[in-house]
């Protein structure tokens, strides 16, 4: 089944990323908020392997901050 958080979190900074391409200002700053808080969530709970690609996600996320 997988980490659910880890899928959460993967797809919360890819709705950030769409968001930042069209959506409003304000829109995008609530998706890239979510998103952070996925991450924040998923980190916890995660493998080695999980974490390094939630820090590759991370980096994602700050690129379009």
């Amino acid at each position: 089944m997988g980490n659910q958080l880890f899928q959460k979190a993967r797809e919360a900074v890819s709705l950030a990323k769409q968001a930042t391409t069209g959506a409003s200002t304000l829109d995008a700053g609530n998706a890239v908020q979510v998103a952070k808080n996925a991450l924040s969530s998923a980190y916890a709970n995660s493998t080695d392997a999980e974490k390094e690609q939630l820090r590759m996600l991370q980096q994602e996320l700050d690129q379009i901050q």
